[in-house]
């Protein structure tokens, strides 16, 4: 996922991987900076103490928890 940006169909959540294990994250309105590992297909994801699981598809897309983070699509 590094180097690669995501995002809801709806826009509520936005995800840039960057390098050194970093990521921005917007949900709605808030901007976050979490932390980022990689396991192949999984991606832990932690903003401010919380981890949340997305696993990665076959089309890159990225898969979250439905009430938090739910389903982002690859940006071009």
């Amino acid at each position: 996922v590094k180097g690669h940006s995501y995002a809801a169909a709806d826009g509520s959540v936005t995800i840039q991987y960057q390098s050194g294990g970093t990521a921005s994250v917007m949900m709605g309105p808030i901007p976050a900076t979490c932390t980022y590992t990689q396991s192949g297909k999984q991606v832990n994801l932690t903003c401010g103490g919380q981890t949340e699981i997305l696993t990665v598809n076959s089309d890159g897309s990225l898969d979250g928890p439905q009430e938090t983070i739910g389903h982002l699509a690859k940006v071009k």
